[in-house]
């Protein structure tokens, strides 16, 4: 299964819409959004995906009823909170924004996740931890970095790989 994951999109309209595009092109089955989204208007652009996106709340998110019902209406897409437990055809991913560091730290410990993932630090990384993978895939916004990034997640080969757009 191939997953697009991606975080902090902070209401860039312009690289939402373009890593959009190029995760159709990619052809992936799921994304997965680590949280900050910022806005609800941000929504209508994840419609276009050709497949499920799943996120969480970040630390940016304001109106979560808002953020939800946008998500909602466009018809693909689902917000569980502040952590999601994602099961991706019995490979299991632990999904946060990564702002509460000890509950961070305690996921990505104890390998009881094949991969944990997380935004929040604007910082791409992709590591093992025994049998957990590791992954953010950085700020999609681009903002702090001047890097608009996100990641493709192969479960059969159980590696990530960091997109700079």
């Amino acid at each position: 299964m191939l997953i697009g994951i991606m975080s902090d999109t902070h209401d860039n309209l312009p690289l939402i819409e373009k890593a959009v595009n190029r995760l159709n092109q990619e052809k992936v089955d799921l994304v997965l959004h680590a949280g900050d989204f910022t806005s609800p208007f941000v929504m209508a652009k994840f419609k276009a995906l050709n497949c499920k996106l799943v996120g969480v709340f970040g630390n940016n998110d304001g109106d979560h009823e808002l953020l939800r019902k946008k998500c909602s209406e466009a018809g693909n897409c689902e917000i569980r909170g502040r952590f999601a437990e994602v099961d991706a055809e019995g490979f299991k991913i632990a999904l946060l924004h990564g702002d509460e560091t000890e509950l961070l730290n305690a996921l990505t410990s104890r390998e009881c996740f094949d991969t944990v993932i997380s935004g929040h630090v604007h910082v791409t990384d992709s590591k093992s931890n025994g049998k957990t993978l590791i992954v953010n895939p950085g700020e999609l916004c681009g903002y702090l970095t001047g890097k608009a990034t996100f990641a493709l997640l192969d479960t059969v080969k159980r590696e990530a790989k960091i997109i700079e757009l």
